[in-house]
């Protein structure tokens, strides 16, 4: 089969590659209707993260399943499934509080876990997959593959920073995982939404999934804007969607005492100042997102077509050209490459 591999930094190849196979009973093989390029690859691709051996590309997924192991019980072989980028058992009790991505079983789905390929190989299947009601219509797989992970991610950040009715929130970052943050914010409620953003494409479709507001300022400047638009206090919520130093603070600083970040951004070298994070009287809370935790209700949404969250793949391409898609996203010419297997 085909599969995009990562050799060093910028050097991203589509290769042959084994089928993959049942190893363990708890295992399944899914044959993808899609599968997309993340924020999160751009980190080894731009060097920021090593690279050693041929790395196997990509870790959001959404497709047929092909063939199950014997002691798969909740999806079976033509079914349409979405799963996470980390596999749980969904049966522990750190599944069971909703933190699926710390099962104290999980297995790593994330980049190298080669779902950027036609088949992949899903362990704990039972935990981790999530059969649609039938098979969807073609115009529906970027949704429900947009569940796999950034639509997923954003809602996270959305309910960790608390998000709902009556409140301001502001996202920080306008990638996937930031717009689908706005998305989230709308959805759980929020009275009002800022998006901080310089980029008039993304601009755009933050104010069709819900924004209010836009705030085009980055940094301190930026945190005076959103106080401009709360009467000096600060957002009740903000999600912080990018994962540096300059966009946690960012995030610290625009929240009002006593309200809540919700980070999901991978966070590369960050630092907290202790003595500010223990004046400002904000709360903090993210991590890799329990993306399993939302599918179900994510899934029906779409299926429902309530929200359409695979409005963020503006550029699609066969699997074989994913080089350019990394190129683009790179440039910032595309927010989110949807790839065809």
């Amino acid at each position: 089969m085909r599969g995009v591999v990562m050799h060093a930094p910028g050097d991203v190849r589509v290769e042959d590659r084994a089928e993959p196979a049942i190893l363990k009973p708890t295992d399944a093989i899914i044959r993808l209707s899609a599968t997309c390029i993340c924020g999160s690859d751009l980190w080894p691709y731009r060097g920021v993260d090593a690279v050693g051996d041929p790395l196997p590309m990509g870790h959001e997924y959404a497709g047929i399943v092909e063939e199950v192991g014997s002691e798969v019980t909740t999806v079976r072989p033509g079914q349409f499934v979405v799963g996470s980028f980390f596999a749980s058992d969904n049966t522990c009790e750190i599944c069971q509080a909703g933190y699926q991505t710390s099962c104290v079983n999980r297995e790593v789905l994330g980049t190298g876990g080669g779902a950027q390929s036609q088949r992949m190989r899903v362990p704990l299947a039972d935990g981790t997959l999530v059969a649609t009601p039938d098979v969807p219509d073609d115009d529906l797989v970027p949704d429900f593959l947009a569940a796999s992970d950034v639509l997923g991610t954003g809602w996270f950040g959305a309910m960790a920073a608390e998000a709902g009715p009556g409140k301001t929130v502001a996202v920080v970052g306008d990638g996937a995982v930031g717009l689908l943050g706005v998305l989230a914010a709308q959805q759980l409620g929020a009275e009002r939404i800022i998006a901080m953003s310089r980029h008039e494409p993304r601009q755009k479709l933050a104010l069709e999934f819900g924004a209010t507001d836009i705030v085009t300022e980055r940094g301190d400047a930026g945190v005076e804007q959103v106080k401009a638009l709360t009467g000096g206090l600060g957002a009740h919520s903000v999600i912080e969607a990018v994962g540096t130093q300059e966009s946690m603070m960012q995030a610290i600083r625009a929240t009002r005492p006593g309200g809540h970040v919700g980070y999901v951004g991978v966070a590369h070298d960050v630092a907290l100042p202790g003595e500010e994070l223990f004046m400002s009287h904000v709360h903090l809370h993210g991590g890799p997102a329990p993306v399993r935790r939302f599918l179900p209700d994510l899934i029906d949404r779409i299926w429902n077509r309530g929200i359409r969250p695979g409005r963020v793949f503006d550029l699609e391409l066969p699997l074989d050209e994913a080089t350019a898609g990394y190129r683009a996203m790179d440039s910032r010419q595309a927010i989110k490459v949807l790839l065809r297997p």
